[in-house]
């Protein structure tokens, strides 16, 4: 290169002392080395590390106040009387008279069976009563004529009795007049007899004339109640009969009833809170008991019920003895079959302590509460709790009036940790029951 340089005619040399043109580039270079060097040892130098500072967490204070206690049920709906409608006679079902579904009064005809053939039994029932009371009438009769004739011997025995004493006529004549009186009075008694056979046959031809005058009058079924008729599952044409099932069913539905299944301890405590007689389902006390109706759609039924009835067992394999609630029903919305969540104020806690239910972790079936203490550091204590009361947790056991709970943010702290309390921003008083 220097002799290709030299060849070419290119004047390489510099004045002495003075920088030739290729240590320029050289120069540079090694400035950039130095400075990338510099900035290399600076990002090395370690910095000390800086603390987080407190996560913030809402708290709330438990607070204390009289808690209305309320126990909720499953509940299924009842008629209050459940007609099943089944023939009394047997034969084929001629007409379906009323509605599927509609609302029958009592005495409804809903149904028609073939009459003819009961028409007939009862014609021949009145015939043999007419039978059997002219049978009567030829007894009576004939006791008559026995009677008479039993009065003609007898006067031959007075009248023969002492001329035979007197030999005035034999004595074979005597004894003739005797046995004819007797036999006139066996037919006396013979007739009698008849007479009550007769009047024993009157009064069964009179039993089965009103055997079959019931058995026409079941071909025409009416309805027993009012009510709301069911769907009919016999049909017209059918061969129906008192084994063939239940033709339809009429239910009494205003008012219904709604069975609820406490257990035995529920329904004790019940009684014992409210100062009732176990078992008297019209005992003052327990009628004061409002119960509550919230149907399958999750609305507030509007009308309040009352104890109808208490069951006499428990129940031996599920301990649950049944209640039967009475809902008025105004229109039948209400209908048998039906469920729903039956609730009741059984009983007021006094001083009950009460967090936000989001305050409480359940940890496999413990409950956790991370309270807040003076100096803002967290606690995980264990709590018992009670009941739920609206938005609200009473806690038994674990807690006192004060404590500072986190109810937002809980996920987030552990025990010991140095926390920010701000409030709990909904409202406590939103969430408190509403007749707290």
């Amino acid at each position: 290169m220097f002799r290709a340089s030299q060849s070419a005619g290119l004047n390489t040399s510099s004045p002495p002392g003075e920088p030739t043109p290729f240590m320029e580039p050289i120069r540079l270079v090694a400035a950039l080395i130095t400075a990338a060097a510099l900035f290399l040892a600076g990002c090395g130098e370690k910095k000390e590390a800086v603390a987080p500072p407190p996560p913030d967490v809402e708290v709330v204070q438990v607070t204390q106040q009289d808690v209305p206690i309320t126990r909720d049920w499953v509940g299924t709906l009842d008629g209050l009387v459940n007609a099943q409608i089944v023939a009394q006679v047997s034969g084929i079902l001629l007409k379906q008279e009323y509605a599927n579904g509609s609302y029958v009064t009592k005495g409804t005809e809903l149904f028609q069976i073939d009459p003819r053939p009961f028409q007939a039994a009862l014609d021949q029932a009145q015939g043999q009563l007419q039978q059997a009371q002219g049978k009567l009438a030829q007894a009576q009769g004939q006791l008559a004529e026995a009677v008479a004739q039993q009065g003609k011997t007898q006067l031959d025995v007075n009248r023969y009795t002492p001329l035979a004493k007197e030999s005035a006529i034999s004595q074979q004549e005597l004894d003739d007049a005797v046995q004819n009186n007797l036999a006139a009075q066996a037919s006396v008694e013979a007739n009698k007899a008849n007479i009550e056979a007769a009047k024993a046959n009157i009064d069964a031809a009179k039993a089965a004339v009103y055997n079959a005058q019931i058995n026409l009058g079941f071909t025409k079924i009416v309805a027993p109640v009012d009510g709301i008729a069911a769907i009919a599952t016999g049909q017209v044409g059918n061969l129906v009969s008192p084994q063939s099932g239940a033709l339809t069913t009429i239910s009494t539905i205003n008012p219904i009833l709604a069975n609820i299944n406490p257990s035995e301890e529920q329904y004790l405590n019940v009684a014992k809170a409210t100062g009732a007689t176990p078992g008297a389902a019209n005992d003052p006390a327990l009628q004061k008991l409002q119960f509550h109706l919230t149907l399958a759609n999750g609305s507030d039924y509007p009308h309040p019920g009352r104890i109808w009835a208490v069951n006499r067992e428990v129940g031996l394999t599920t301990g649950t003895i049944l209640v039967q609630i009475s809902f008025p029903n105004p229109g039948n919305v209400l209908r048998p079959g039906g469920f729903g969540v039956i609730s009741s104020v059984v009983t007021v806690q006094k001083g009950a302590l009460l967090i936000p239910q989001r305050a409480v972790s359940d940890v496999q079936g413990s409950y956790l509460v991370a309270v807040v203490g003076g100096d803002n550091k967290v606690s995980i204590v264990p709590v018992k709790v009670g009941t739920k009361a609206g938005l609200l947790w009473v806690i038994d056991d674990g807690l006192k009036p004060g404590d500072r709970v986190v109810a937002e943010g809980i996920q987030k702290v552990k025990d010991g940790m140095q926390v920010n309390p701000k409030p709990y921003s909904p409202d406590i008083e939103k969430a408190r029951p509403a007749n707290s």
